[in-house]
């Protein structure tokens, strides 16, 4: 629901009714992962997809079933063997959907939704399964462990779900936790929808390149907030940089010094100087980062690896460094290259391979396998 807060907090200060269906939980290859969100208005108006269009026909009515009764419900859909175009998920998965009308908790939701339209960090879990009376019902949860809401089941249940939903808030991740009704670990009583809203993730990108221009065109296409950072004023320009959200003309090293990383941090060395490289590098390898790549040739790489253990750096650092940078795709150009890296990063996140799916077996999507960032 969150991904759509902008728009639903518009209707909501409009004073619309509407109701959200929001995938919980998918099994196989769906489409859309859990906290993709379907909203339906009282006049019929829809925004948002819960299955890239398998299922919205169906999740629209059950939309508009829930606005009519003023209840949250939840439903299942999967592949119909019978017809692959009745109701169901003709990609062979399933989703399971929770439907719940803004009237049910409404402060809570308004709450979040402002929260996270104006890009602070929240998180909002909701009961996606368990007795009747708890469906739908919604905790508010910030980075610094205070809340919204109460769930309705005891204390016990809301202060359990305050530190899964704060430790899921702290690396930006959207996923479900089962609990016992008493808030003890025990799977099979509630099971609870942890959505988290958090700022874009960074990009950092060094070395005012050529390649640098596509790369930072690729991070904004994929929703991160882009800097580019080069000692050279000549080179770390607006006019050469139009899509970058900051361009800081400073020292690598020492600008990664006094910036904020996290764990969704992703790192990207262009410099290919080891005057540039080395301390840069030897900075970055000490902190946290979802991705630490270094452009190069294979020469440039192992001068680039001495030079860092000469240093200091050890084996476990060493081992974080993806260079050179990006995944053999042939890659010639600067916008064939950015693919190649942004084809990685996104490959670490989620687990993935990086092989062709033409063959491999492999399921297209994997449930609960994203990597941690380190």
């Amino acid at each position: 629901m969150l991904d759509l807060a902008a728009a639903l907090r518009a209707w909501a200060e409009e004073g619309r009714d509407f109701a959200v269906a929001t995938v919980v939980a998918v099994g196989g290859s769906a489409p859309r992962p859990p906290g993709a969100a379907l909203a339906v208005d009282a006049d019929g108006t829809a925004i948002g997809s819960v299955s890239g269009g398998c299922v919205e026909g169906a999740v629209y009515d059950l939309c508009r079933q829930a606005l009519r009764d003023g209840e949250p419900l939840a439903e299942r859909f999967g592949y119909s063997d019978e017809d692959a175009f009745a109701v169901g998920l003709t990609c062979g998965g399933t989703i399971d959907v929770l439907v719940v009308p803004f009237s049910a908790g409404r402060a809570v939701h308004a709450a979040a939704l402002s929260a996270a339209a104006a890009g602070e960090p929240v998180a909002l879990a909701r009961v996606a399964r368990g007795p009747a009376g708890l469906l739908g019902r919604a905790l508010l949860v910030r980075p610094d462990g205070s809340s919204e809401g109460v769930l309705g089941a005891g204390p016990e249940l809301d202060r359990t779900v305050r530190e899964e939903a704060r430790a899921l808030l702290e690396t930006g991740r959207t996923g479900t936790v089962e609990l016992s009704e008493d808030g003890t670990h025990c799977p099979g009583g509630v099971t609870l929808l942890v959505e988290s809203a958090v700022p874009p993730p960074r990009m950092i990108v060094f070395g005012a390149i050529d390649f640098a221009a596509a790369l930072v065109r690729a991070g904004r296409f994929l929703g991160y907030h882009v800097t580019v950072c080069d000692a050279r004023p000549v080179f770390a320009t607006r006019a050469r940089f139009p899509d970058a959200d900051e361009i800081v003309v400073d020292w690598p090293d020492r600008y990664l010094r006094g910036t904020a990383t996290d764990a969704r941090t992703v790192l990207c060395v262009l410099t290919h100087d080891a005057k540039f490289d080395v301390p840069l590098l030897r900075e970055a390898l000490r902190r946290p980062a979802a991705y630490i790549g270094a452009m190069g040739s294979r020469r440039t790489h192992e001068d680039r690896e001495r030079r860092l253990r000469e240093a200091g750096a050890g084996a476990a650092e060493l081992a974080r460094l993806r260079s050179p940078i990006g995944l053999d795709l042939g890659a010639r150009t600067p916008e064939e290259t950015a693919v190649s890296i942004v084809a990685e990063i996104i490959a670490r996140r989620h687990g993935g391979t990086g092989a062709p799916l033409t063959g491999s077996g492999s399921p297209i999507h994997r449930p609960g396998r994203e990597v941690q960032p380190v």
